[in-house]
């Protein structure tokens, strides 16, 4: 049964005469499955509801950090409290001392944590710690791998650009410090430190990378990263903005077993408000300003309702009561999918899964491989997915996100719709 969206379109139709494209981002443009952006109105547990009163069961999750679902009352409280003490200080306050000691409870290997509003500001700032730790300026990532909208890592950046069918940024110049290899390519690994091993300042990665479909890498291949750069004294540094705390309470550098440098998050420590951080040694972390050279400051960060936020969330992943929830869900997925498996594949890893439409080739794992099959497919078929009450994210390269608020029958519900 076809929805109707004459809200949705009415407000688009303002919005496009006030921001480019009518959005704040691009990614979360419809452009890419056609038609009009959805406008959310109000989201409770797994059900977000449009400005004209369609409700859906949600699969995007604010792109990835409600864990525990929409307005979950645990958040709720402490955001509401914090409010009524003060939305901002520029001081600082309880909160900050709260939030890293959850952080790092969750990184033993850490000894420091630095708090920031986005994943982007994280990224910049592990990059610029990287080059000042080793005097080094070129950086090392991979093609499909998405580090927010830092200058000189627009480069094969993953579902944002691909979708939008740009390899690079208008206006960005300065990626001659930015070396590209594909993922999962032992060979050009090799090659770049062979050729610039001297001038590497650090391997950036997602070590599960989920912005360009999820491209699920060989453990062997990320150990490989961390012998290489501690053998050329380059650092590694895991972007885990999306991985961080989603498999449990802990990076995703655990779950493989290769520690990193540094490691950026982002996500699910802000509990659906805006906050980042960096972690790793004191060594490398302590360069910071005011005590280090390394120059890194925001009026916004550590800001106390945003904390208030990702503290409340973390003590609820701290009980371990939502990860036991997500296992049933991904069991629940798996049988789903089986039914399924003759008309889609899905890459699933824990609670985050990508449907991939073409199944004549395995699910890849690096960007080029990725069949125009596939993404034509989906956007045939995403309205269809609306119309069901299934909110995905409005793109073929994009992840989805299980949450501990939905329940086994909308999981199964999903993927029999996906693969319908």
């Amino acid at each position: 049964m076809s929805r109707s969206f004459n809200r949705s379109t009415e407000l688009y139709a303002r919005a496009v005469t006030k921001m480019p494209a009518g959005v704040s981002s691009p990614v979360r443009a419809f452009r890419h499955v056609g038609g009009t952006p959805v406008y959310m109105q109000k989201g409770e547990g797994a059900f977000v509801t449009d400005e004209d009163g369609n409700r859906y069961v949600d699969f995007c999750l604010a792109w990835g950090p409600l864990i525990l679902g929409h307005a979950h009352p645990a958040v709720v409280e402490a955001v509401t409290k914090a409010a009524k003490d003060g939305l901002a200080f520029g001081t600082v306050h309880r909160h900050e001392v709260e939030m890293s000691e959850l952080v790092l409870r969750g990184f033993s290997w850490a000894d420091r944590v630095r708090l920031v509003v986005s994943g982007t500001e994280a990224v910049q700032t592990a990059l610029r710690l990287a080059r000042a730790t080793t005097n080094r300026r070129v950086i090392l990532k991979f093609s499909g791998c998405y580090h927010g909208h830092v200058d000189s890592m627009l480069v094969k950046a993953g579902s944002g650009l691909v979708t939008q069918g740009l390899a690079d940024s208008a206006g960005v110049f300065a990626t001659g410090d930015t070396l590209v290899a594909p993922l999962g390519d032992m060979a050009a690994l090799d090659a770049a430190f062979k050729e610039h091993g001297d001038a590497i300042a650090a391997i950036i990665v997602e070590p599960l990378p989920g912005n360009n479909g999820l491209l699920i890498q060989e453990r062997a291949w990320l150990q490989a990263l961390r012998e290489r750069t501690q053998k050329h004294g380059a650092l590694l540094i895991f972007d885990e903005v999306i991985s961080g705390f989603r498999f449990g309470f802990h990076g995703y550098g655990k779950v493989v077993g290769v520690q990193p440098d540094l490691t950026t998050l982002g996500k699910i420590v802000g509990g659906g408000l805006p906050v980042a951080a960096v972690v790793g040694g004191a060594a490398i972390i302590d360069r910071l300003a005011p005590l280090g050279p390394v120059y890194q400051a925001g009026t916004m960060a550590a800001n106390p309702v945003a904390l208030a936020a990702g503290i409340a969330t973390l003590k609820e992943l701290e009980s371990g009561r939502p990860y036991a929830a997500l296992e049933k869900l991904g069991e629940a997925f798996d049988r789903a999918k089986a039914a399924v498996k003759d008309r889609v594949q899905f890459a699933r890893v824990g609670s985050v899964f990508w449907p991939y439409l073409d199944t004549s080739e395995p699910v890849p794992t690096n960007a080029e491989k990725i069949s125009q099959k596939a993404i034509g497919a989906f956007r045939e078929r995403y309205k269809r997915w609306l119309d069901a009450g299934h909110y995905l994210p409005p793109s073929a390269y994009e992840v989805g996100f299980l949450s501990s608020a939905h329940s086994v029958e909308q999981v199964e519900a999903m993927v029999r719709a996906v693969g319908g």
